[in-house]
């Protein structure tokens, strides 16, 4: 049938239901609608709640998740915030999460110098990759 000229914004819920295929009749119709479009939107915080859908509720490995990801910000018809995208693949292939990355890279794009975080592993994983972070106690 080829692209038609429909230039969509996802929820969470489509992507999901693409990937997953855990429901037939939302997986087939998420699936087609994606292969169709033209221009697919796909906003930072879509991304945040996928990467959460897929660690915590399918419980896939980060490696697959990172993957998938990468899969969508390399289609042609995908258009998203490369760099903050780039950032929260950085973090979680260090083993960290993917929304702590996007929000430390556009906390600093806002013009935050110092992500700030109770929580450890994010404060070390940031620090290592050469960005100012502390550790709130």
């Amino acid at each position: 049938m080829g692209r038609r000229k429909i230039k969509i914004s996802v929820d969470t819920n489509v992507l999901a239901r693409a990937v997953l295929q855990d429901d037939a009749e939302q997986g087939l119709a998420a699936s087609k609608l994606l292969t169709d479009a033209s221009l697919i939107a796909v906003s930072v915080p879509c991304l945040c709640e996928l990467v959460w859908i897929l660690r915590r509720g399918a419980k896939l490995p980060k490696e697959d998740v990172a993957l998938t990801i990468r899969d969508l910000l390399n289609a042609a018809n995908v258009v998203m915030n490369r760099p903050a995208v780039e950032a929260g693949l950085s973090l979680l292939e260090a083993g960290g999460d993917f929304a702590d990355g996007v929000m430390a890279y556009e906390g600093a794009w806002l013009g935050g110098e110092t992500f700030v975080s109770f929580d450890r592993r994010a404060v070390e994983l940031l620090a290592a990759q050469g960005q100012t972070a502390q550790l709130l106690s």
